[in-house]
């Protein structure tokens, strides 16, 4: 370190924050693009110098900095001397015309490469010197060094055609730069982009073709979700990074019909809406909020697909068909009715048929007692939201909640009043719809928070609307306090537990296979849970990826065989792999897409969190 001229140093012994540490190093490309006010960009990208002058480099290097007005955020091999950086140069905010950008961009090259010679140093101790630094090879070689160079060159290529404008016949470093030039096809949003600025064009943008999305957990593997549909079919343009460059073209005006271009639609088709690379990528792309944006855009006014109506709508049909409950599920049994609503429905034919309660959450907290509204019962200890997916389709797992909470004595009551979530009206692109839904759910919902009483929910998907969306969809006061207050069950059993107001029940000797809701994993985060079955005792496979149902998606006409393929990626192996060591194994999946894709494709039945927890009581 001395030799380094280090100031300080600390040696880290803790993996988790070991691992912590090196997911930053992994990801600093998309990172060091993010980290600043303004966007930062790579052209001085891996420059590096003998380790024993490593210090003083930077030192210099930082100045410049300063000297040029720029930002950059260090990071790199700083063993072997290399230093990668990301800087802001002043080519799309902060420059006052587009040649006073380009002045910055050259003066700071220039003078970067003078300083770092100066130290005997790289232009590129990692990567290739690529047209950008091609023109400031003399400052590294002498003359007779850049002849031979051309020797060669002309030797190898005598016609010129590989490669030109590198190395031996160097362009200007700013011949091919990208400067300031205005967005002619970027459109007003409805959603906010509330961390853009208000700007799709800045959000599609943030990609800079660092592609975890195609590498490493971002391809199927390890706990990482992003990004199922290439992990199915390993083909780039179904890669986030695939799809956020066909986004950049429309906004740029490359594509003459902007969002509206076949190729965007086209580009989206696999798009999940896992909102995996919102999490899992280090510039921060959110596809599925894009792709909610495009599809708003391209159909506001105009005819939509068959299954906007109906799976878009699904909370709306599912609460008209709550009184014929029963009639609507044997009808739907029936082959010929089966076949004639899934092809109305736009539904694959392979595809089963969701089933209605014969008895919705609140009606059965109704019967219990256990259903109330603020200020019409005695505060309880928890308030359960019931979504409109745990109320008319899978009320069990709400009653669970209820009877695994009250068995610790606690007092639970479920919200007798109608709070939808409007995803499925988000998913298919209905965004004034889903604006006006989300609306009057945070003005229903942000009196039981602001009341202090945990509000929990049940269904991941709608939690994690209610978490993200929701703030996108609305700027109100109410849309905030809500989306920073509602907690998943697990979040809420593991402050409890915390508080010595509950025990968790005995799961010695049970395994455990959990399939995290996609967005659960990207949004909510599912270490809660984990961490409260391991503390119960029980042994715990955690499965990546997602389960490739992802409401919408895995059910509609063209998109059974990939959804098939992304459950094998990784869920399905790692059920069966399971079984076949202990087939007294507890499949975990608390969504209710997981829960219809291992239905079936697998004939297995998964528990969520609370039928878990309150079974062993």
């Amino acid at each position: 370190m001395a030799d380094a001229g280090a100031l300080e140093a600390r040696v880290v012994l803790d993996p988790a924050e070991a691992a912590a540490l090196w997911r930053i190093r992994e990801d600093g490309a998309g990172l060091a693009g993010r980290s600043l006010a303004t966007p930062a960009y790579s052209g001085w990208e891996d420059s590096a110098v003998p380790p024993e002058h490593l210090g003083a480099w930077l030192r210099d290097f930082d100045g410049l900095l300063q000297q040029f007005g720029l930002d950059g955020v260090p990071y790199g091999h700083f063993g072997d001397g290399c230093v990668h950086v990301r800087i802001d140069f002043p080519l799309v905010h902060g420059a006052a015309s587009i040649e006073e950008g380009r002045g910055v961009f050259r003066g700071f090259m220039e003078a970067a490469a003078a300083t770092l010679a100066t130290y005997g140093g790289s232009l590129s101790g990692e990567h290739g010197d690529g047209r950008v630094r091609s023109e400031l090879l003399s400052t590294m070689y002498d003359a007779e060094a850049i002849r031979l160079f051309g020797e060669v060159k002309a030797i190898c290529d005598p016609l010129g055609v590989l490669n030109p404008g590198n190395i031996a016949d160097p362009a200007p470093l700013d011949a091919d730069l990208r400067t300031s030039l205005p967005r002619v096809r970027e459109p007003l949003p409805l959603l906010r982009f509330t961390h853009d600025g208000g700007s799709m064009g800045d959000a599609v943008h943030r990609c800079t073709g660092v592609g975890k999305c195609v590498v490493g957990g971002g391809a199927g593997t390890g706990t990482g979700v992003m990004c199922p549909s290439y992990a199915a079919t390993r083909d780039e343009k179904d890669s986030t990074r695939g799809r956020a460059r066909v986004l950049q073209e429309a906004m740029n005006g490359d594509l003459v019909q902007g969002v509206a271009d076949p190729a965007v639609h086209e580009a989206l088709d696999l798009c999940l809406a896992c909102k995996g690379c919102a999490n899992d990528c280090p510039t921060g792309i959110d596809m599925a909020t894009y792709k909610s944006e495009v599809l708003h855009q391209t159909y506001a006014g105009k005819r939509r697909p068959r299954s906007h109506y109906v799976l878009g709508k699904l909370p709306m049909w599912a609460r008209l068909t709550t009184p014929v409950a029963g009639l609507a599920n044997a009808s739907l049994k029936a082959g010929p009715i089966a076949k004639v609503a899934r092809a109305v429905a736009g539904v694959d034919q392979r595809r089963s048929l969701p089933q209605f309660a014969a008895r919705t959450l609140r009606r059965s907290a109704r019967a219990d007692g256990a259903a109330g509204r603020l200020g019409s019962v005695e505060q309880p200890d928890v308030w359960v939201w019931a979504d409109s997916f745990t109320n008319h389709f899978l009320p069990a797992s709400g009653l669970a909640a209820v009877h695994f909470l009250e068995s610790q004595g606690l007092t639970v009551r479920v919200i007798d009043e109608r709070a939808c979530c409007g995803l499925t009206w988000v998913t298919t692109g209905q965004l004034d719809t889903a604006r006006r839904i989300a609306g009057r759910t945070a003005a229903t919902l942000a009196p039981y928070v602001a009341s202090g009483v945990p509000v929990v929910g049940i269904e991941p998907s709608c939690t994690a609307t209610l978490r993200s969306d929701l703030e996108e969809l609305s700027d109100a006061p109410e849309a905030a306090a809500v989306a920073a207050g509602v907690r998943t069950f697990g979040e809420l059993v593991a402050g409890l537990v915390a508080d010595g107001r509950v025990t968790l029940p005995d799961l010695t000797g049970t395994h455990v296979v959990a399939q995290p809701h996609c967005h659960q994993a990207s949004i909510l985060g599912w270490e809660a849970d984990e961490r409260l079955l391991k503390a119960a005792g029980a042994s715990v496979t955690r499965v990546g990826g997602c389960c490739g149902l992802a409401g919408n998606f895995g059910v509609e006409q063209g998109h059974y065989e990939v959804s098939v393929a992304v459950a094998e990626t990784q869920l399905l192996p790692a059920v069966r792999a399971a079984y076949e060591r202990d087939p007294d194994t507890v499949v975990l999946a608390d969504g209710m897409s997981c829960k219809i894709q291992l239905d079936d494709l697998a004939d297995v039945p998964a528990l969520h969190l609370a039928e878990l927890l309150a079974s062993r009581v």
